[in-house]
């Protein structure tokens, strides 16, 4: 039962060293991506909470304690990855910060999501995920074979289209972008 307590540990020293160590990478590393530095903090955290573990416990069971651990962790990522790209919860926000709360819909769809899905196409650019040419976008090596791995994951996990994107197929045309 103690050996919970040590996974629950590493997960608040998880949620503890975090923030700290985004807002840390940003000013040092900027182009260190944040889930670069969430896999930092995580590995970070649970040797440290395992560490203390086998110290302190002579029984210590380390898949209790790494099972409760991941399970904190995966919430905490979940919310991480939510607050950071979700498009609706950008969306939401803005609502959110505007006097009298609205916001006309031809706004969003003629301006917010474009300069959304603009800067995720710059970062695909950084990433070497895709080249620009001319007024389109055409995947890399490197971009293709991320593609087919993440159809591949997608078809394993038995993932369809979201709904806002249609992820249908990894060999789909390029896309044309107006700038």
């Amino acid at each position: 039962m103690l050996s919970f307590s040590f996974g629950a540990l590493g997960v608040l020293l998880f949620v503890a060293i975090s923030p700290p160590m985004q807002v840390l990478a940003r000013r040092v590393m900027p182009s260190v991506s944040p889930v670069l530095i969430l896999a930092a903090a995580f590995f970070v955290s649970h040797v440290a909470s395992t560490m203390l573990g086998l110290r302190l416990m002579q029984s210590f069971q380390y898949w209790t304690a790494a099972s409760v651990f991941c399970f904190g962790a995966m919430v905490y990522v979940q919310v991480f990855g939510a607050v950071l790209k979700s498009i609706s919860l950008h969306i939401l926000l803005d609502l959110a910060r505007r006097p009298g709360g609205a916001i006309q819909l031809d706004e969003i769809f003629g301006h917010q999501i474009p300069q959304i899905f603009s800067e995720r196409c710059e970062l695909l650019i950084e990433g070497g995920m895709v080249v620009r040419e001319h007024d389109r976008f055409v995947p890399t090596a490197a971009g293709q074979k991320l593609a087919a791995k993440v159809a591949l994951v997608r078809r394993l996990f038995g993932v369809s289209s979201s709904g806002l994107y249609n992820f249908s197929s990894a060999n789909s045309a390029p896309v044309r972008m107006n700038h």
